[in-house]
Parts: C-alpha cells; structure tokens; sequence
C-alpha cells in the first residue's frame, strides 16, 4: 500500500497528515519548521519530529511514504525549497526528488481551497499573504514581504502593534487591559521592561501576544478590539488587491474569496471585518465561510505525484 504526506509548514507550527490512497490515516503537529524565521537547524528538528510523530501513529516506518508534499512559507524561492527538500530526503532516502515537492505556503493553501480551480485565498498566521489564480493559470499575490517590513494583519504584525498601542497609551495616560496582560504574559512587571525586550535582537515572539489580544478583547477593552478590527481591514485590502489584479473587469463574477490561518481562525472579528470589506468592495462576491485547511492542500498534490 502507497502511503503520502502532506505538511504545512508555518513558522509558529508544523501540521502533518498520513494517508493512504483514499483516507487519512493520522495527524501530527509540531514547532515552527519556516527556514527564514526559525533557522535551519530548527526547522530541521520540527520536520523531522512531526514526520516520525505522524508515522508512530499511525504505526508505519518512514521508509513506507511513497510522496510527499510540504508547503512553507519562503518556499517559492528555489535555494529555500531544495533545503527543505534535503532535508526530508535525509529521513526517508528511499524516496526519489520527484516524490517529494516542496511548494509555497500559498500553493497548499489555494489547493485546500479551490483544488484547480480559480479563487483568492487570504493567509494570516505568524505572517500573511494574499494569493490568487485565475482560469488561465495566471497568479497574483499582495503583502507576504516579511514581519519587518509587511506581513499586515499577522499574528507578528498583531503582537507588535498592541506593544505600540501600549506605549502610546502610556504617553496619554490612558488605561487598556492590554498593559497589565501583556506584562504577565511576557513576565515583566514595569512597562521599561517591555520597552526593552520589544527592541531587543534578535525581535522577540510578537506572535505570542496574539491571544493576550484576543482575551483583552473578549473583556470588551476598545484597544484589542481595534486592533482586531484594523488586522482584518489590512488583510481584506491585500485581498482586494489581488482580485481586482486577476479580473478587474469582473471580478465578483469569477474569484471567490476564501481565509485561512490561525488569525482568522481564532478571531470572529477579523473575519467579520474582512467578509464585509470584500463584500462592499465587490457586492456579491463568493467569501468561503469555512476556512481552508492547508495541510489538506499538501496531501491532494502529495497523492497526484508519481509513485
């Protein structure tokens, strides 16, 4: 029996599934496995965790997966792909380079969404991206330039500006529940403290405060809740972009709209914010209620390559 693999690799986690021809047979997760935030190293560790995690389960030896697919953030770029390919052939050297395809974190995710087809996917995670394809096969993406300079409505760009939105209440004198959550959170019991950890360099894991927002949030505090709102402004302009690059004749009539990633996962707001932002910039428009599952993405074109 042919077994395949499909992992989506992100830079907070690594998500994986085992399957045979017709049925998933288990699931694996484990730490962050991009190359460009995490290092080499790490990535090593985290790929090689979650493929031996996702075989223990499913009690088969590694040297039994006859195709894989990975999808990772960086991974349109040649020198980062064949990496990742390297190292997954380090654990299962049985497989051949053309059964193991490393692709884009933007691949996987529009194959969970549309499989061949036509459509806009919106990625918000630990970074973010908009992407899209069109009938004839013509791509276009927006943002996805990195945490320093892009990654708007991230789970990065998120926990940065609720340091920032912090201090700037600081200075005014005003109260938010995001002060004294993300001092606990980060473990520091004066705001210097913060001051000097959120500039420190290497960056710290702004990602991490992603679901202090979400719990200042749901406490009503107007700061989180702005933020939020903001993230899914940012991440629906990166869409609209994209669509109207693709179809700008028509483009309510052609590309629908699909979310994914743990930002839209975990906040109904964010997805409220960019539902209605598509829907007025194109009235009518196709915006998928259930998210795509990456992953699911990575397992369809492990089981189309060759074996």
């Amino acid at each position: 029996m042919a077994y395949y693999l499909g992992i989506d690799g992100g830079g907070t986690k690594t998500r994986c599934t085992l399957a045979d021809e017709t049925t998933s047979l288990a699931t694996a997760m484990t730490g962050g496995s991009n190359i460009i935030r995490v290092g080499e190293a790490q990535a090593r560790e985290a790929l090689h965790n979650v493929v031996r995690q996702v075989c223990a389960t499913a009690k088969i030896s590694p040297d039994q997966i006859r195709a894989i697919c990975a999808g990772a953030a960086g991974a349109a770029r040649p020198e980062i792909a064949a990496r990742i390919r390297s190292i997954l052939a380090e654990l299962i050297p049985e497989i051949g380079p053309a059964n193991i395809e490393v692709v884009g974190d933007t691949e996987v995710a529009l194959e969970a969404a549309f499989g061949a087809g036509p459509g806009v996917i919106a990625i918000a995670g630990t970074g973010s991206i908009a992407y899209g394809r069109d009938n004839a096969g013509r791509t276009a993406r927006a943002g996805g330039w990195g945490f320093a300079i892009s990654d708007e409505g991230s789970g990065h760009w998120i926990g940065r500006r609720a340091v920032s939105a912090i201090l700037s209440a600081h200075d005014q004198a005003l109260e938010t529940a995001l002060t004294p959550m993300v001092l606990h959170g980060w473990k520091f019991t004066t705001v210097d403290q913060l001051v000097q950890h959120a500039n420190s360099t290497p960056p710290p894991d702004f990602p991490r405060l992603f679901p202090v927002v979400l719990r200042a949030a749901d406490q009503a505090d107007t700061v989180a809740c702005d933020l939020l709102a903001d993230a899914g402004t940012r991440l629906a302009a990166l869409a609209v972009i994209v669509v109207r690059r693709l179809a700008p004749q028509a483009p309510a009539d052609i590309f629908p709209v699909a979310m994914t990633g743990s930002v839209f996962r975990q906040s109904s707001v964010v997805r409220q914010v960019f539902y209605n932002i598509l829907q007025k910039s194109f009235p009518g428009i196709d915006v998928r209620q259930d998210l795509a599952d990456p992953v699911e993405g990575a397992l369809a074109r492990a089981r189309a390559l060759p074996v």
